[in-house]
């Protein structure tokens, strides 16, 4: 690999994923999402659709746009599971 590359990509802020949710008023992290009752994994679905289905934020600020999508998606998932048992 060249060392020129390398050193051109940001170190990580952090290996845990979190999204500030205001409708809960805390930080999430993505692994709590399993333990979220099922009314604020409802809160949290809406908030971060809401984030992902407006283009613009995407340009405005992309870390918050994938981490809402990271968060939707995981989320949706639990959700399909807690229906289906």
């Amino acid at each position: 690999m060249n060392q020129k590359n390398y050193q051109d990509v940001p170190p990580q802020e952090s290996r845990e994923k979190w999204f500030k949710s205001h409708l809960l008023d805390r930080e999430i992290e993505l692994k709590e999402l399993y333990e979220l009752p099922q009314q604020e994994l409802d809160l949290l679905m809406a908030e971060t659709a809401e984030l992902r289905s407006d283009i613009g934020n995407r340009e405005r600020n992309l870390g918050k746009f994938c981490t809402a999508g990271y968060f939707l998606e995981l989320a949706r998932i639990i959700d399909k599971r807690r229906l289906e048992s």
